[in-house]
């Protein structure tokens, strides 16, 4: 499930309630106001880790405009939100924000989505490196002196490359051990921290993507080349030992990390390395 599907939900949701009376009789001025909401009301990452894969003012957006108790509308959304397909529970947090964790059986979905991607994006064996520096700078603003040249950690540009090189090394190791990426196997519904910190940040790439401001786009690139570097060596099976389902899924992840990457690199004119 995707911030752009989940965000139908809720407004779906917020009309229902608001239509069918569970919010009590509302008034015209009120009728009216509702007709504005869908673009007041957000959905996103929440502001710290562990409070659900999503965060959304629905509830205290509609609130202001019926006039109830924010937590008293976020309880009657909460209710209705938690009956829905791909959710799996909803929590009330604060003043109203509801937290949405959505179902592993969604996860796996949107890991698949991820994964198949933009096949369209190009990958290169080997960087244009002058190209490259030149066309990141352009992007962030960064002056395209030596440091983007620099094959280190604190190099930005360097860091995203080497995270979507990563990737396709992930992929030949698997095919070298006999089995290929397979989103949610065995079940599998990458609920570990790092893995639905990552997941989280692949979600939100088309809709950063779609702001259309080059420098936020590189900066998402570093939250998931930090992302996919934090779960890569969880990957493939250690040693002698055999790849079971939750490799596959895992490698499924990476997989859809790097489709984002190279798909990012390229909307900003930069290679994306199969080696580096």
């Amino acid at each position: 499930m995707t911030p752009a599907q989940l965000s139908r939900t809720v407004l779906r949701t917020v009309r229902r309630a608001a239509g069918d009376g569970a919010l009590g009789e509302l008034s015209p001025g009120a009728l009216e106001a509702l007709d504005g909401l869908p673009e007041r009301i957000t959905v996103g990452r929440p502001p710290r880790p562990g409070c659900g894969d999503y965060a959304t003012n629905a509830a205290l957006r509609l609130a202001a405009v019926t006039g109830r108790p924010a937590r008293g509308v976020a309880e009657i959304l909460r209710e209705r939100l938690a009956r829905e397909e791909g959710i799996a529970e909803v929590a009330v947090a604060g003043p109203g924000f509801l937290n949405i964790t959505v179902a592993g059986g969604a996860r796996a979905e949107l890991v698949g989505a991820l994964a198949a991607g933009d096949g369209e994006s190009p990958v290169a064996e080997r960087t244009d490196p002058a190209r490259d520096v030149r066309n990141w700078a352009a992007a962030t603003g960064e002056e395209p002196g030596p440091g983007l040249l620099e094959q280190r950690e604190s190099n930005p540009l360097f860091l995203v490359q080497y995270a979507h090189a990563r990737s396709r090394a992930l992929l030949r190791g698997a095919r070298a051990l006999g089995f290929g990426p397979e989103a949610g196997a065995g079940g599998y519904a990458y609920d570990a921290p790092r893995e639905a910190d990552l997941l989280g940040a692949l979600a939100e790439y088309e809709r950063i993507a779609a702001l259309g401001d080059p420098g936020r786009l590189a900066r998402h690139l570093g939250t998931v080349a930090d992302g996919l570097l934090g779960i890569h060596g969880s990957v493939l099976p250690a040693g002698e030992r055999k790849p079971l389902a939750a490799h596959r899924a895992r490698l499924a992840l990476a997989q859809a990390a790097g489709t984002v990457l190279a798909g990012g690199l390229s909307r900003l004119g930069v290679t994306a390395p199969v080696h580096l």
